[in-house]
């Protein structure tokens, strides 16, 4: 059936920036420097600007971004990860690609962030980095996290992809760690029209490695210095999100929003748990994630009423078939499979209008006392 809310969409936004978006293609066009192109340059400052890092390049997906931040920390066989089973399966598959092992730490009930004060327990000489997941736009406890790893000596890599723009205590993510990766894939809250993303670092021999790794190894052209990938942001890609970056503010604060309006709505019924709100963190939304019990049902519910819903994510990665070989088994992460059975992110993107998201708790209202 057709949706009356969408879960996401694009419609609304692309018809507003469709001239900015094909003037900027026409010049792209002309000039014919697709790839490694002055509207690359632009992106990489600005992008670096907001973040705070000296060094920021852009790369061809956020997978991309994480699997060439391992490597530039030195990561690979023998080495240990410690990140989150509550996430996105490249967090832990790019850990898996450089050859190290993932440990997993479990998350926050509130937060549904990796949980901070677990994390030293995991250490291990094998132990080499630290892969925090700032999930659904709010930051996990950096400087807990921070504090750890430096008494260990271990590297931190961000994991922003869902959290451009978010904070902790007044700093934007990917501030904080020795690198940090940005994902720019349509959904995000500044898409490209495809595939994109980015590491950013203050740490001059971190950026140098990322900065080859991403031409094949290359420091002159032909003349290779490591083993590199093929994982250059197109320029085109880097052209659109120049024009969306222009709007990236305006569409947050919607966003904060239309969450304040969800919160308002939502807040007095007992079924729901709205987001958690951190004093220290400033929340970009990139999913408005409530947890409900029977969400199952909920969701296949409103799904009927015309309301689109997702779950992000049904399986922690510790039960995925490709991370059997790690050992872990149903109930090690108690806190993780919980919230993978609760978790429900309800529509969200800047052109929503007051009335869907009204109309998204009035049906989901509904559902509720249709279940009590």
């Amino acid at each position: 059936m057709e949706m009356k809310v969408p879960s996401f969409s694009l419609t609304k936004q692309n018809e507003m920036l469709y001239d900015e978006i094909m003037e900027a293609l026409g010049g792209l066009i002309k000039s014919g420097q697709f790839i490694m192109g002055p509207d690359l340059v632009k992106l990489e400052e600005e992008i670096g600007s907001r973040c705070k890092s000296k060094y920021a390049y852009g790369v061809s997906s956020g997978t991309d971004a994480l699997q060439l931040a391992l490597l530039a920390a030195g990561i690979g066989p023998g080495n240990e990860v410690i990140t989150t089973p509550f996430t996105f399966v490249a967090t832990a598959t790019s850990i898996l690609h450089v050859g190290a092992r993932p440990v997993f730490c479990d998350i926050d009930p509130k937060t549904f962030n990796i949980d901070a004060d677990q994390i030293e327990g995991l250490i291990t000489e094998r132990t080499k980095a630290i892969v925090p997941v700032h999930l659904y736009g709010l930051m996990a406890d950096m400087d807990k996290i921070m504090n750890v790893a430096r008494k260990h000596n271990l590297v931190v890599i961000e994991d922003a992809a869902q959290a451009l723009g978010a904070t902790y205590r007044g700093e934007p993510a990917c501030s904080f760690g020795d690198l940090a990766c940005l994902s720019f894939y349509p959904t995000k809250n500044l898409g490209a029209f495809g595939e994109a993303g980015m590491v950013l670092t203050s740490d001059e021999k971190y950026a140098q490695s990322v900065k080859l790794l991403r031409v094949h190894g290359a420091s002159n052209r032909y003349f290779h210095d490591m083993l590199g990938y093929n994982s250059r942001m197109d320029t085109m890609q880097a052209a659109i999100l120049n024009v969306k970056l222009k709007y990236f503010d305006s569409w947050t604060e919607k966003r904060r929003q239309i969450a304040k309006l969800y919160d308002t709505l939502l807040g007095d019924l007992p079924e729901v748990t709205i987001p958690y709100k951190d004093e220290n963190a400033g929340h970009i939304y990139h999913q408005y994630t409530i947890r409900v019990k029977k969400r199952d049902v909920v969701y296949r519910e409103l799904s009927l009423m015309g309301i689109s819903t997702m779950i992000y994510y049904p399986l922690p990665l510790h039960l995925q078939p490709i991370m059997q070989h790690l050992g872990y088994k149903k109930g090690d992460f108690p806190e993780t499979e919980k919230a993978a059975n609760e978790v429900l992110s309800l529509p969200m993107f800047p052109e929503l209008t007051e009335e869907q998201v009204k109309l998204v708790a009035d049906e989901l209202k509904k559902v509720l006392a249709g279940l009590r």
